[in-house]
């Protein structure tokens, strides 16, 4: 399949993308004033997210990095694994971990225990998208972009099949009629 013929309508173009941004950190930054947190990007999905919601949040915050995978080769073992480890000293802060989507909740629920075993004053998360029907860990976002029914999306840093990544708009993804998705 032609690489543009995966994907199908844009679901939120970049201009949309950019005023919710706009918008969660106006929110973060009333919620965090006088105390900023440590904001931290979950690779390789939320870079763009993460980086572009750290410019919108007005308050002096700390950017840190963690990557983790539940992928094997072609589909999801369902176990996280971590790839790239917290650098930052999490102990008696504030912690904003922010994801690119929510589907089970298996690695953000994952992810925030991880974080609670550094002692953190709070953590919370904020999240790109959210696929509301599929969650099925006890993982209540904060913060939330947009959420979607239980298609499957490339652009704004989301890949499929690591493409489509450097796309402006979120996307659509048009499955391969003979290809059953994973889910994540």
């Amino acid at each position: 399949m032609a690489l543009r013929q995966e994907l199908a309508r844009v679901l939120f173009p970049g201009e949309r993308i950019a005023e919710r941004v706009r918008q969660l950190g106006a929110e973060i930054t009333r919620d965090y004033r006088g105390r900023p947190p440590v904001v931290v990007g979950v690779l390789k999905g939320a870079a763009a997210f993460t980086v572009d919601l750290g410019r919108a949040i007005d308050l002096p915050i700390t950017m840190d990095w963690v990557a983790v995978s539940t992928y094997g080769r072609g589909s999801t073992t369902g176990e996280p694994r971590l790839l790239k480890d917290i650098d930052e000293d999490l102990t008696g802060r504030d912690v904003l971990l922010v994801e690119d989507i929510l589907d089970t909740g298996t690695t953000l629920a994952w992810l925030m225990a991880r974080c609670r075993e550094h002692a953190p004053a709070s953590v919370h998360c904020c999240v790109l998208l959210r696929k509301p029907h599929a969650v099925t860990k006890p993982v209540v976002p904060r913060y939330v972009g947009f959420d979607i029914s239980q298609h499957w999306v490339a652009g704004y840093g989301i890949d499929y099949a690591e493409r489509h990544r450097n796309l402006r708009d979120i996307h659509e993804v048009r499955l391969p009629a003979a290809v059953s998705a994973p889910s994540s």
